[in-house]
């Protein structure tokens, strides 16, 4: 059962949907999108597209999970091939890559919209977004005439959203984060599909040994496993096996981090109380 605060935010987000008249969705396929679109869906109908972006930052899972969730929910869906490995400072990976990265595609987005006579875009950000590092949310302000993030306006936290999800059989509901590949290489290295396809080779090589998230930092010719500190035991009891296949995809070494998985760890090495430039 859902609390009753979650139910009232649930009830707002479903006016503020109402209010949009129709929109454009960014659908990952993860646990927040998917929430999104079915909460649309629901205040919609067939006035909600949901949209992938596919390029080579976005594991290779996804854009299939994301086509398999549309289609649960009854939404329109298209996948669209995403641009910004045509921009150069993307390609360079400076700390403010997200910002580059949201803005290439909502912007795209925006665009689709207008053409097909959506009145708006949205995006899945909710409240726990507002507290990390978040150069996107940026991008996302500076569209804030056509772009807009309802589960924030509703007050959505992730917790809200997983209790909701489950309560209305979404099956994302305790669904791992899978954020971008490019989060896996440090600031500053430049991205290549390449190194991505790599990274995700890798990835795909530890997760049946694990239940929880993962991730597989990029450090050269060295892969660095990142697991919660209670699945460490499962990687060193496979630990032949993973090593073998993680070198099978370019990497020369292999190691595990041990003080387990944290989200956007590479985020240590700067400064987020400075507005990044």
């Amino acid at each position: 059962m859902i609390s009753t605060e979650t139910g009232k935010k649930y009830e707002k987000l479903q006016q503020i949907l109402k209010d949009m008249g129709s929109v454009v969705i960014g659908f990952s396929g993860g646990v927040d999108s998917t929430f999104l679109t079915y909460a649309a869906h629901q205040a919609l109908g067939d006035r909600v597209l949901a949209v992938t972006a596919v390029s080579a930052t976005l594991p290779g899972s996804e854009a299939a999970d994301a086509k398999a969730m549309a289609k649960v929910i009854g939404v329109e869906h298209r996948l669209v091939h995403s641009t910004e490995f045509e921009d150069t400072e993307f390609i360079k990976n400076p700390p403010d890559r997200c910002y580059i990265c949201k803005k290439i595609r909502f912007t795209s987005l925006v665009e689709l919209a207008k053409a097909e006579g959506y009145q708006w875009v949205v995006d899945g950000g909710n409240v726990d977004d507002l507290g990390d590092y978040r150069p996107g949310m940026k991008a996302l302000q500076e569209l804030s005439d056509f772009v807009r993030s309802p589960m924030i306006e509703a007050g959505l936290a992730k917790a809200d959203i997983r209790a909701l999800s489950k309560e209305f059989g979404l099956q994302t509901w305790n669904k791992q984060s899978a954020a971008c590949l490019a989060s896996r290489i440090p600031y500053g290295v430049e991205l290549t599909p390449h190194r991505l396809a790599q990274i995700d080779a890798a990835e795909a090589a530890v997760a049946p040994y694990i239940q929880g998230s993962l991730r597989v930092r990029y450090h050269g010719d060295v892969a660095r496993i990142e697991v919660a500190v209670d699945e460490i035991p499962s990687i060193l009891a496979h630990r032949q096996e993973i090593v073998r296949a993680i070198k099978d995809t370019g990497f020369t070494y292999v190691t595990l981090d041990l003080g387990g998985y944290e989200m956007g760890s590479l985020n240590d090495v700067i400064n987020t109380d400075e507005e990044v430039k």
